[in-house]
């Protein structure tokens, strides 16, 4: 049985959940902190992801990808891709389907990525440390990702967690995971003919700002309106400090960091740290040592100072406030709870304007940081057919108008609106066509003029083949099930040509007819389903030998990065060996080796070590574990005669111990037969005493 994973892929870290034990449990990483840094490292041997791949980031700044989240389906032409270039180290390059990828130094060598196989590569290491932390079988996860993904960004992520080896049983936007989570916990929803509560939900990331609406009653959630700014959040924070503090040291230390990537990244690190601080402080220092060229530099800032550098941000605010209301139809006074997320939510100037907003104070009922992962493994669960939960129904909220375009055959009507703003999802409309042949169907945005420049019109397209007209028929009747499935993602479910037929049935009488009328046998009318139609589909999804090239790609990377580990293991292994057993040679071992011995294993130990530092630097995990088992041949022999001896020692005093108990046990049940003695009363002598008398 699978545990359902949640994954709230954040944009700097993620956090992980599953469901197990009747609850959510957040899932610890390597180094048990509870979110994983979100980016991938790349080294001369192997790949380091998450923690390991922070560790290398300064060193390593060049090959190391993080942002993972926002180049997902990202065009290169896009003209959103110069706001994003400014927050990657890496060289960032245009693939050959005009998609952003990354080139990097990897074994020696330039390598290319795609953005969905470097997000692959960070969901695979995610799902090894849920699979180690929980002991358990790992194959589903309903994925948290921001509103703002389009069809093409949702369908991508979806192919990078198979190519992990994951099945995305959902794709779920991460507010919405967030009111889940709300609405699951809480125990006191209307039910019955109470009102509906109103909560709205505002999470500020590190790179977005989303403000989602939803109305609550017991076991049910309704999204009545969402928008977002993809370009607010802690990161611009970060690096409006950055930017400051690079004027401040060209001026001061005549140093410009902006001309040194590992420069520019620690000073990256200690504006989001000395973030943090202000916002439960009014000001803090900022220390670096050798930032460049051997430089110290020394400030400080204030909160005053921050909001001022950030004052552009601020005037951005409410925007999403106002817009998701908009879309509600509400106003801030019909809500009746404001719920904070997200990292970012906790810098104070933020809270205020957000609660001046709603003319509210703000709840922090969730847990801000994991309260989006918990709520994706509830919905992960809600897919498990082996796991009971609570009922719990929720509907998301089309942002955009969707309709259905197709190639004219008849007098006819070549499009229609099918999932209108605002409408909500997963639903399905059946619409019927007049076809004389086979033919397309193509999804697109209504209004082209409402879409930001990152989405595209165009949705998907189908071919529906094997449409066939009999003699005489001019046009037959075509049925189509058109879908806005849970993830969000339109699909034509099933297509099917139907004609009417005469059968008859047992209609019963009329209302108005005499008592006792029974009723009688008539023909009537019928559309039934008459052939199933084949669609062939062509949506933003991997083709299937894509797909595994990928798949098998990163199982090999995968392969590789478990060999380099295991080989360092063991040569880490074999260098403690030769010092430790150096160490004790000539001391608890030493009267367990004869002289001969001595010199022959001392011998072989200093060969090891000059291998070890030589040619045996760089080796492989065979030689490590044969040069290991040569050393242990001799070694492991007088270590046994050493812990023979130990083990006899301990058994003697063990002996000695558990006979010294024996004795005491001894003496003390001799004592209390001597005390027991001495309070027995003496025997009346000569038969004198009391006697019974009838």
């Amino acid at each position: 049985m699978s545990i359902p994973f949640g994954l709230d892929l954040g944009n700097n870290n993620a956090v992980l959940a599953v469901a197990r034990n009747r609850g959510i449990d957040v899932v610890v990483n390597e180094v048990s902190n509870r979110s994983t840094p979100a980016l991938v490292s790349f080294g001369p041997k192997n790949r380091f992801v998450g923690e390991s791949g922070k560790n290398k980031q300064t060193s390593n700044i060049k090959n190391t990808v993080d942002n993972l989240k926002r180049i997902i389906g990202l065009d290169y032409e896009n003209p959103e891709f110069k706001e994003e270039s400014k927050h990657f180290s890496a060289k960032l390059v245009k693939l050959e389907d005009g998609k952003v990828g990354t080139e990097v130094r990897f074994a020696g060598e330039k390598q290319v990525y795609s953005a969905t196989q470097l997000a692959a590569m960070f969901i695979n290491k995610v799902k090894s440390t849920v699979i180690d932390e929980t002991k358990g079988n790992i194959t589903d996860v309903a994925i948290a990702v921001p509103t703002w993904y389009t069809e093409e960004q949702r369908y991508a992520i979806a192919d990078a967690a198979r190519i992990a080896g994951l099945n995305p049983v959902r794709i779920v936007n991460d507010v919405t995971a967030a009111a889940v989570s709300y609405g699951v916990f809480k125990t006191d929803l209307p039910e019955g003919e109470e009102k509906s509560r109103i909560v709205a939900f505002i999470d500020i990331g590190h790179s977005s700002y989303t403000c989602s609406i939803g109305s609550f009653r017991k076991g049910e959630l309704k999204v009545l309106g969402t928008a977002y700014d993809k370009h607010f959040g802690g990161r611009d924070f970060d690096r409006a400090i950055t930017e400051h503090f690079a004027d401040e040291f060209k001026t001061k230390y005549k140093i410009d960091i902006r001309e040194n990537a590992k420069a520019y990244n620690r000073v990256l690190t200690a504006a989001e740290k000395l973030k943090k601080v202000l916002s439960a402080n009014t000001a803090a220092p900022l220390n670096i040592e050798s930032v460049m060229n051997d430089v110290d530099v020394s400030s400080q800032l204030s909160r005053d100072e921050l909001e001022g550098l950030v004052s552009s941000l601020l005037e951005r605010v409410t925007d999403p406030v106002t817009k998701a209301l908009k879309q509600a139809n509400l106003t801030a006074e019909d809500v009746d709870f404001v719920e904070i997320i997200g990292g970012t939510t906790r810098i104070p100037c933020l809270k205020n304007a957000i609660s001046k907003a709603f003319n509210k104070p703000l709840s922090t009922t969730l847990n801000q940081d994991e309260a989006i992962a918990k709520g994706a493994a509830f919905v992960c669960a809600i897919h498990s057919p082996t796991m009971r939960v609570r009922p719990f129904k929720f509907e998301d909220i089309h942002p955009y108008s969707v309709s259905y375009y197709w190639d004219k055959q008849v007098e006819d009507e070549d499009h229609l609106e099918v999932f209108p703003a605002g409408s909500t999802y997963p639903s399905t409309k059946l619409i019927t066509l007049h076809r004389t042949g086979d033919f397309t169907i193509e999804a697109k945005y209504t209004n082209k003029e409402e879409l930001p420049p990152h989405v595209p019109v165009e949705i998907a397209k189908w071919e529906i083949n094997g449409v066939k007209l009999n003699d005489g028929e001019s046009s037959i009747p075509v049925k189509l099930k058109l879908r806005c499935d849970p993830s969000g993602l339109h699909t034509v479910e099933d297509a099917y040509t139907i004609h009417d037929i005469e059968v008859e049935e047992l209609v019963p009488p009329p209302a108005d007819a005499p008592e006792g009328t029974e009723p009688e046998y008539k023909k009537v009318t019928k559309t039934v389903k008459k052939d199933s139609l084949t669609i062939v589909a062509h949506t933003f999804a991997l083709d299937e030998k894509k797909l595994n090239e990928l798949i098998e790609k990163e199982n090999e990377l995968t392969a590789q990065d478990k060999l380099v580990f295991e080989t360092e293991d063991r040569k880490n292994t074999l260098e403690e060996y030769i010092y430790t057993l150096r160490g004790k040679l000539d001391e608890e071992y030493s009267e367990f080796a004869s002289d001969d011995e001595k010199e022959r294993l001392k011998s072989m130990l200093a060969k090891a070590e000059e291998w070890l530092y030589d040619e045996g630097y760089d080796s492989t995990k065979a030689k490590y574990i044969a040069k290991y088992e040569e050393l242990a041949s001799l070694g492991n022999m007088i270590r046994g005669r050493y812990l023979a001896k130990e083990e006899e020692k301990k058994q003697a005093l063990r002996a000695k111990q558990e006979a010294s108990r024996m004795a005491e046990m001894a003496e003390k049940l001799a004592a209390q037969r001597k005390a027991a003695a001495e309070a027995k009363p003496e025997e009346p002598a000569n038969g004198e005493g009391d006697v019974d008398m009838d």
